[in-house]
């Protein structure tokens, strides 16, 4: 029997354990669609079958493009229900409708959940791209109020740093499958040594330096000599 469940997505405590594991490609699109659309468009919430497949087939917003059927979401929705991050909505005799359940299945706030759902939706990209889409969800004013909630993500296994931290940093969910991505080891790059800075050349001695300046001194006057004596078998 489907359960009934009113839509209180945003009426949450962020969970403690970790419920959440790596999803396939279709799994992250469908639920970014839901998380998406919930905080977007939330008169059209929960939303249908077909309502789902024309978000994950979208052309903005969409990274990889996907032409996903009707069954291709259905057999989806109800791996997510498995997984416990989907909920079937029963209708009044109208078409069953889902919602997502992700902010206790992933533990995080609603902020951090809007740029998850980006992430889901593009996959890695810049810290300021982020930002800025991330913010159509929830108020984010600037890079400043990101970084708390990216360091969050951090401390939950949530983010993963593609390149290293600093200006045009790259970021990107860590929901891949293992065979998927190869993510590097949350400690092990957190201890990784930073780069060594490259020495500076050795300075010339000071007796090569002197040798030289003389050399070209000696040759500046021997060419004033040459064009004093032209100048002269010029004008005589």
């Amino acid at each position: 029997m489907n359960e009934v469940i009113q839509s209180t997505d945003e009426n949450h405590d962020p969970a403690t354990a970790q419920k959440w594991q790596p999803l396939d490609a279709m799994q992250r699109r469908v639920l970014g669609v839901l998380v998406e659309k919930a905080k977007t468009t939330p008169d059209s919430y929960p939303m249908t079958v077909n309502a789902i497949k024309t978000g994950c087939n979208q052309k903005s917003n969409r990274n990889p493009q996907m032409d996903l059927a009707a069954d291709d979401i259905m057999a989806t929705l109800d791996e997510l229900r498995e997984l416990r991050a989907v909920s079937e909505v029963q209708g009044d005799g109208r078409a069953d409708k889902y919602r997502h359940l992700a902010y206790d299945w992933l533990g995080v706030d609603k902020v951090e959940l809007a740029v998850l759902a980006e992430l889901l939706l593009r996959g890695e990209q810049t810290v300021g791209e982020l930002r800025g889409r991330a913010a159509r969800m929830e108020p984010i004013s600037g890079l400043p109020e990101l970084m708390p909630v990216l360091g969050r993500l951090r401390e939950k296994g949530l983010l993963w740093d593609v390149t290293p931290q600093g200006r045009g940093q790259i970021v990107s969910h860590r929901l891949f499958l293992p065979s998927e991505k190869n993510l590097p080891d949350v400690a092990a790059a957190s201890q990784a040594k930073p780069a060594t800075t490259p020495q500076p050349l050795p300075a010339t001695p000071p007796q090569v330096a002197e040798s030289s300046l003389e050399s070209r001194l000696q040759a500046l006057e021997q060419r004033v000599s040459e064009l004093e004596n032209q100048w002269r078998s010029v004008n005589s």
